[in-house]
């Protein structure tokens, strides 16, 4: 990691939409309708992931950013240009990571749970709505969350637990759970089934992230 922040840009298919992913952080990505609009936007977040790598133990590190490098375009799907999320797979994604590396990332990802956990501690169980009064609660947010993310766990051969009663330990053990299995399957060269374990990490940490903010974002209890 130096003073640049490494980013591909997946490009929609029809052009609608463009996502700026930054391969070195995972959580960090964001969707726009241009290129200029995508750089501008996930610029604006870098204070927000600051949280995330000061959590990890990354902070030095993320501080000494002062420029984007844009290191790769490639083609998205059709579900990029409808929701502005990254679906497709970037060179980077399929480069082969070491050890160290998957670790790097690993604590990355973790540090994402840790603040989306700190973001539901504090904020109020009803979000703001939309202005058609749209929307989803807090509690409806989160087990959103961990619905997609225990579903994602089967591309590992990890059962879902979504059905479960989702405490605190069944969580944390989900987590720890989650992350072994990376660990396991990158010491066998596998995929996740079609997944990079790149993908798989930074898709995880990236969702957690996106409702992480939107939970801050429509908070009732910040001030106006």
């Amino acid at each position: 990691m130096t003073n640049q922040l490494r980013v591909t840009l997946e490009m929609g298919l029809k052009g609608k939409k463009v996502v700026a992913v930054a391969p070195d952080w995972p959580g960090l990505e964001r969707g726009e309708k241009n290129e200029d609009a995508v750089i501008t936007r996930l610029q604006s977040y870098l204070p927000r992931y600051a949280k995330v790598a000061k959590l990890a133990g990354m902070d030095d590190a993320f501080a000494a950013i002062t420029t984007v490098d844009i290191v790769e375009h490639y083609a998205g799907v059709g579900s990029t240009d409808f929701w502005g999320i990254s679906f497709a797979f970037s060179s980077i994604d399929q480069q082969v990571l070491s050890s160290e590396e998957l670790e790097c990332e690993l604590t990355l990802m973790q540090a994402c749970w840790t603040f989306f956990d700190d973001v539901r501690s504090r904020v109020s169980a009803e979000m703001q709505k939309g202005p058609r009064g749209g929307g989803r609660d807090r509690d409806q947010i989160v087990r959103h969350t961990l619905a997609n993310e225990m579903d994602w766990a089967t591309k590992l051969g990890l059962p879902n637990l979504y059905g479960a009663n989702l405490t605190e330990e069944v969580v944390s053990t989900h987590r720890d759970t989650y992350c072994n299995a990376i660990r396991a399957f990158h010491s066998e060269g596998k995929t996740a089934r079609k997944w990079p374990l790149r993908y798989l990490i930074r898709h995880t940490a990236y969702h957690t992230m996106d409702h992480a903010w939107e939970m801050e974002d429509k908070d009732m209890t910040k001030p106006a």
